[in-house]
């Protein structure tokens, strides 16, 4: 199919949703799609600059438009549907709500992926126009949770309106052949020793104060930071200065391409994630996300501590990763002692959630978002 995508995200950017935006897209390419992702900006960037910053190796047409801010994304919504329109795609899929209201407004089908509840002042009149339309549509809601949120806020009836459940993937080719953990921290020149890594970014709620304390009280046990943003990067470095702290190592941003292998230098990898989990948009997402970060670990193949949050278990279960309290800094502390002493129950953990892994790359993710729309081998 001819598709047209519409995000709202700035890229390239160091960014999730970005990132996020950039993967969707290029598994559509992988699958034979011919695709045109439309973005705010006002300068072309050549796809070079993509290719590892995201990890990607298809070329696909990028388009940016510039915005006026002031208006809300409207006015980019109103470009980019007429920037669309132009090409006379067999279908729009788009993060951006005003944009899928007006595709369907233009009898386009359209594909909308909500990452989060419906807000702003308009956002609710909106939705309600994209929902009783009757050109064909679809909506994406990244997990059960907020599929559940969407029904109970809008009276929501699935004879009408498709909803599809896509949590996000990963590009499992990349994680093939990843070195032990000694050997991708000789690689890359890391600290020797058992090492619990965390890759991501820095945002409130991602319990970082958490792994700060937890490193404090296990200064022989090595912690991988990876991602940040250069002021947070910058703020937690002079903290450890100031404290002595020896045992955490920061990367600051690591492009995408590379952080298989930052991932596989952990021996356990973490997802600390607190009852209120703040985007970079801001917001609580703790009851509805669905982490990049989550299927990454999976695919890497390391044991996984995750905070036990009833969203991560539509993933995750006592097979595939060990669950904490979020709260409870001594939960974590025993955990990771025990897995440190325990490496057979490590590498279970590692199997069994490296096979779990193969259902979720990127390409899997998009066949089932499109199924009915366009079929795909």
């Amino acid at each position: 199919m001819k598709i047209v995508c519409i995000a709202a995200s700035f890229v390239p950017s160091n960014t999730a949703n970005s990132i996020q935006v950039m993967k969707v897209c290029h598994a559509m390419k992988e699958l034979g799609h011919d695709i045109t992702l439309v973005v705010p900006g006002d300068k072309a960037v050549p796809w070079t600059d993509f290719q590892d910053h995201y990890g990607l190796q298809q070329a696909f047409n990028i388009q940016w438009i510039p915005e006026n801010l002031a208006f809300r994304r409207y006015d980019f919504a109103i470009k980019a549907l007429q920037t669309a329109r132009r090409m006379a795609p067999d279908m729009i899929y788009t993060w951006v709500l005003q944009a899928a209201v007006l595709a369907v407004w233009l009898r386009i089908p359209t594909i909308l992926e909500m990452h989060d509840r419906v807000t702003g002042k308009f956002g609710p009149w909106l939705f309600q126009r994209f929902l009783k339309s009757r050109t064909k549509k679809r909506l994406l809601p990244i997990t059960d949770a907020l599929k559940r949120l969407l029904i109970s806020d809008y009276n929501l009836h699935e004879e009408h309106i498709e909803i599809v459940i896509a949590p996000d993937g990963v590009d499992l080719n990349r994680y093939q052949d990843l070195p032990s953990p000694e050997e991708a921290r000789r690689q890359l020149g890391l600290r020797e020793g058992y090492t619990a890594g965390y890759s991501g970014h820095f945002y409130a709620g991602r319990g970082m104060e958490l792994l700060y304390r937890l490193a404090k009280s296990l200064p022989e046990m090595q912690f991988l930071w990876v991602g940040g943003n250069p002021e947070d990067v910058a703020q937690w470095q002079k903290r450890m200065e100031g404290e002595g702290i020896q045992n955490i190592t920061l990367t600051g941003f690591v492009q995408n391409a590379l952080l298989p292998q930052y991932q596989a230098a952990a021996d356990v990898l973490m997802m600390p994630y607190q009852i209120k989990i703040s985007g970079s948009g801001g917001g609580n997402t703790a009851q509805i996300a669905s982490p990049m970060k989550m299927f990454e670990y999976m695919a890497a193949g390391r044991a996984i501590i995750s905070s036990d949050l009833p969203v991560i278990h539509e993933v995750l279960n006592d097979q595939t990763a060990i669950f904490c309290n979020p709260e409870d800094f001594n939960d974590w502390r025993a955990a990771l002692l025990a897995l440190q002493s325990d490496p057979a129950r490590r590498e279970q953990l590692a199997q069994n959630v490296r096979t779990l892994a193969k259902s979720y790359s990127w390409c899997a993710r998009t066949k089932r978002a499109l199924q009915g729309y366009a079929e795909t081998e």
